[in-house]
């Protein structure tokens, strides 16, 4: 396997705002280092081969194959032939698909591939070319098919009670709030009204990760946002809340797989 970034590598975002971010990349041999989202990371390879580890397993997509990466799942991505690989992906946060959901488990999708017609018939709206645009209730409407198909795929999974989805808000609007603040669990906790682990408990049955974690990723989602408006990398991580650039750079590296530089050069190239 070549493990090599290529000169022709790309990735090309979507300017249109809307509520998930999506993506459409190539890379010729490496393309992420291990990683995880606090999202669904739901995509579809368009052309090569491609390779990532998910859950101890190497796997293979190939053209037409839908990826489901759960939230909080470590993988990376490469090519598996010289040809490289060619891929859109969409990153959508868990609380919308809880929106439609309305506190259930989320769905889990076993070994983060799926030819399933009825997931591929959900995502494709929200696949279509970086340069076209989706209505604001197109985005809804398939969003709302995209949560239904997961959950009737992905079947039913045994639970010894169910999380308590209205509490559990209050402590993610309560980080969203008090983002540039020290947050403390205790404070979290207060907030939803629970006792400390069981807002643990609750919040990854929900969520797809920790609270902490999810923290981290909206601190990472406002670097992101100041870094593309000019602010410097270690402007950026002050004012994220880091404590400094290297702490971000740890963060930001385990979450999207390469360097706030790195990440920074292919944005500016796409």
């Amino acid at each position: 396997m070549v493990k090599t970034t290529t000169p022709y590598d790309w990735v090309h975002h979507a300017t249109q705002p809307g509520k998930i971010e999506r993506i459409e990349a190539y890379f010729g041999g490496h393309g992420y280092t291990p990683h995880r989202h606090d999202t669904y990371a739901i995509g579809c390879t368009l052309a090569g081969v491609q390779c990532f580890h998910y859950r101890k397993s190497q796997r293979h997509s190939l053209p037409g194959t839908i990826l489901v990466l759960h939230p909080d799942e470590l993988h990376d991505g490469e090519a598996g032939t010289e040809a490289g690989f060619h891929y859109r992906m969409t990153y959508i946060e868990p609380a919308l698909i809880q929106q439609i959901l309305g506190g259930k488990p989320l769905p889990f999708i076993e070994g983060g591939l799926s030819s399933d017609p009825r997931i591929q018939a959900a995502i494709a709206p929200l696949l279509q070319d970086m340069n076209s645009s989706i209505d604001p209730i197109e985005e809804d409407d398939a969003l709302y098919d995209l949560a239904h198909a997961l959950e009737t795929v992905a079947g039913q999974r045994r639970i010894r009670r169910h999380p308590d989805f209205v509490a559990v808000e209050r402590a993610r609007a309560f980080i969203h709030e008090t983002l540039e603040q020290t947050i403390t669990l205790e404070a979290l906790a207060e907030a939803s009204e629970l006792d400390h682990w069981q807002l643990c408990r609750d919040f990854r049955a929900l969520y797809g990760t920790s609270p902490y974690r999810y923290l981290s990723m909206r601190r990472l989602d406002y670097a992101r946002r100041l870094m593309l408006s000019g602010q410097s990398i270690a402007e950026t991580a002050v004012m994220a809340g880091f404590f400094d650039q290297s702490h971000m750079a740890r963060h930001f590296t385990s979450a999207y797989g390469v360097s706030p530089g790195r990440w920074l050069k292919r944005i500016k190239a796409s």
